[in-house]
């Protein structure tokens, strides 16, 4: 009897020692019904950012202040009116003439139809081998680019026709010496007096020669005289 006591003690013992222990709860679906389930909600640490060891710091770029250049102008335009050209390439002495070296064009045509003096008389002819009238003309103002007509009765319609006391060194002059009204002969002015006029041409019968309307012939048949060049 005595012994059952003992065991009945122990058992006591042993159940009031064991520990209470509660079911787990495994599923939100289960809290909830246990009425035990809250929501997580987390904490706004603000100005706080988080790094772990995977992740790279950013950095905020810096505002960079902007400043408005001015540049100075490279050179005032200037007001002057340029020149206009009245040759576009340069003549042997890398010189472009203008408007306002009409006198010296004026000179380096006379000088370049009289550079072709003794030249044999060519129907047709525009070279040092021979020339006609309007050829000789032709091919002078060719050299500074000036393209003139081939004919001397084209010739006669360009420029201006000029009165008695304002031809000068350069102009043309024409004749009309197959006895009818059409102009068919031209020579270049090189020097005018009161009562005198000397130009180049070249002649059927002497070639490339100086001729004056003091002669009976150039005087009888003379037509009248053109500015091609202002």
């Amino acid at each position: 009897m005595h012994k059952i006591w003992n065991y009945i003690i122990v058992a006591l013992v042993l159940v009031s020692c064991k520990p209470n222990q509660t079911a787990i709860v495994t599923s939100k679906k289960e809290a909830q019904k246990k009425k035990i389930y809250t929501p997580y909600t987390p904490k706004n640490n603000t100005g706080v950012a988080a790094t772990t060891a995977n992740s790279t710091p950013t950095t905020t770029p810096k505002k960079v202040k902007t400043i408005t250049v001015v540049r100075e102008p490279e050179g005032i335009a200037e007001t002057k009116p340029k020149k206009t050209p009245l040759i576009l390439d340069q003549n042997d002495e890398d010189i472009v003439v203008t408007s306002d070296d009409t006198p010296y064009l004026t000179e380096q045509l006379i000088n370049n139809a009289m550079d072709y003096l003794g030249s044999p008389y060519r129907g047709g002819g525009t070279s040092r081998n021979g020339f006609d009238c309007s050829g000789l003309m032709f091919t002078t103002f060719k050299t500074f680019d000036i393209i003139l007509p081939r004919s001397s009765h084209e010739m006669a319609r360009i420029g201006r026709v000029l009165d008695r006391n304002e031809y000068r060194r350069g102009d043309l002059i024409f004749f009309r010496t197959n006895g009818r009204r059409t102009i068919n002969h031209v020579g270049m002015i090189t020097e005018v007096s009161s009562d005198e006029i000397k130009f180049v041409h070249s002649s059927t019968q002497l070639g490339v020669v100086v001729s004056s309307t003091k002669e009976p012939y150039y005087q009888r048949t003379f037509a009248q005289v053109n500015r091609v060049i202002e």
